[in-house]
């Protein structure tokens, strides 16, 4: 009886890893979803701001700039705090997690040179 409850014990040991383990790559599919979310978001950005946020033409480059000063912008623009000539319009286009998504795609983008 005694080796039938380490027995019990042992298998615990090797489920808890291997359960955490499957968790954990269960994840790893949402994170891609939700880069792609912020890739294609920031697809409609591309005229103004450049490929990857790398602008080119005058426009603030975005890529590599901070996610929470991002954020920070885009949320100003949605309520109305920030002045602009298109950016209040399509801020006010977004949700809270669009808003999310595309600043976490262009901080994680390299910053123009």
């Amino acid at each position: 009886m005694a080796e039938n409850r380490n027995d019990r014990i042992h298998a615990r040991w090797l489920v808890a890893p291997l359960a955490l383990m499957l968790l954990a790559a269960g994840f790893a599919p949402a994170q891609d979803s939700i880069r792609d979310t912020g890739r294609n978001l920031a697809a409609s950005c591309a005229s103004c701001h450049g490929t990857n946020g790398a602008s080119a033409a005058g426009m603030p480059a975005l890529g590599g700039r901070s996610k929470v000063e991002l954020q920070t912008q885009m949320r100003e623009y949605k309520s109305g705090g920030r002045d602009g000539t298109v950016m209040p319009q399509l801020a006010k286009g977004f949700t809270d997690e669009q808003i999310d998504d595309v600043t976490s795609w262009f901080a994680s983008q390299r910053a123009a040179q």
